[in-house]
């Protein structure tokens, strides 16, 4: 089992857009397995590869006993929205209201590079939408309207773990180019 750190909330990866994925190999399986591993430590409903410091274009559901992974996603949301409580691993403890599409489709491909289709409506398009979004560089609380989102930052800065140091990743020797795996 391969838990690893997840980022918080003020690092500057979970700002920064993912570059895609352009190597399916064993360096991406490892990192597929590294994000699950820690997901389910984690007991997340998903985490996307810049929440581990990796600027890829990646993430892990576990969703309605529906478990897998998505590389370079694209989406097709509904026009109708609802809004829920929505959470993230690199915000922890803290969760608000906010708005997303009812029903979302998403288009990619799987660790070997063989594409597929996940569709989905209420809590799997939901984390589909949080997910991919970390690969944008866009936070759940950016999704908010200003004055939840004010309130929202008003918690975050209380909370325990803010402020707390980015952890340190040694870069690797081998071909990550530079990223921690």
């Amino acid at each position: 089992m391969a838990v690893k750190p997840i980022r918080l909330f003020g690092d500057p990866v979970l700002r920064t857009p993912a570059e895609p994925v352009k190597d399916f190999d064993k360096e991406l399986r490892k990192l597929v397995k590294d994000l699950t591993d820690t997901m389910i430590d984690a007991s997340g409903a998903g985490l996307a590869a810049p929440q581990l410091g990796v600027s890829l274009r990646v993430f892990t559901y576990c969703v309605e006993d529906r478990l897998g992974h998505l590389v370079n996603p694209t989406l097709d949301l509904s026009e109708d929205q609802e809004e829920d409580e929505e959470g993230c691993l690199s915000i922890p403890g803290l969760t608000f209201p906010t708005p997303r599409a009812k029903r979302a489709v998403a288009k990619g491909f799987n660790m070997y590079g063989e594409p597929i289709t996940l569709e989905g409506t209420d809590l799997l398009a939901r984390c589909v939408q949080h997910e991919t979004d970390h690969l944008d560089g866009i936070l759940f609380i950016d999704r908010m309207d200003p004055e939840q989102r004010k309130a929202a930052m008003k918690l975050i800065r209380q909370a325990e773990w803010f402020g707390e140091p980015v952890p340190v990743i040694k870069e690797s020797p081998h071909r990550t180019l530079g990223r921690a795996l």
